[in-house]
């Protein structure tokens, strides 16, 4: 009887395993909203690390978090690393790429509470006298992500952590002066 367990408990492990590596092998999670204010006044918040502790849904989930901004904080080379609790962990972004009022590129890497080198993109778009944006992030899913991907949805934990990012950007963006 207890080879009988076994075996079916590694068939099910086995099972498993090889259904994760069936997984794709790069995500992407992307969020948009429409901002009642000028491209310029968003990508400000944006594209300036400054701007960041307005808007980022990470600020909020650890406000003791450390926070080490580059000597450049705004636009391409600027750079900004974090150190955290749990909630946010270890990790640096560079702006890669800063295109005025339409787009900001984000090389993003994490150290804890895993390693992890991802892509980010920020799109503005003026649309009907409203800024439409887009926020992006993808990256390599290697075979442990893929196997986490089996018992947790991806899309919607980072997600919610883009649609309540995307609600204070707008909040912020729309704040009379």
């Amino acid at each position: 009887m207890l080879k009988i367990i076994f075996l079916a408990a590694a068939v099910l492990v086995g099972g498993l395993l090889a259904y994760a590596a069936t997984r794709p092998d790069s995500f992407r999670v992307e969020r948009t909203a429409s901002i009642q204010a000028p491209p310029e006044r968003v990508f400000a918040f944006i594209e300036d690390f400054r701007g960041w502790p307005a808007w980022s849904p990470w600020e909020k989930k650890d406000p003791a978090m450390k926070r080490s901004l580059g000597a450049t904080t705004r636009g391409q080379g600027a750079t900004y690393a974090w150190d955290g609790d749990k909630n946010v962990g270890k990790g640096r972004m560079e702006i890669a790429e800063s295109v005025a009022s339409s787009r900001v590129r984000l090389k993003l890497d994490f150290e804890e509470p895993f390693e992890a080198h991802n892509s980010v993109e920020f799109r503005l778009e003026p649309r009907d006298g409203a800024t439409h944006v887009s926020w992006a992030m993808e990256g390599p899913m290697p075979f442990i992500s893929k196997l986490m991907s089996v018992f947790m949805d991806f899309d919607r934990m980072i997600g919610a952590d883009f649609e309540a990012g995307l609600a204070a950007l707008k909040a912020a963006a729309e704040k009379p002066n």
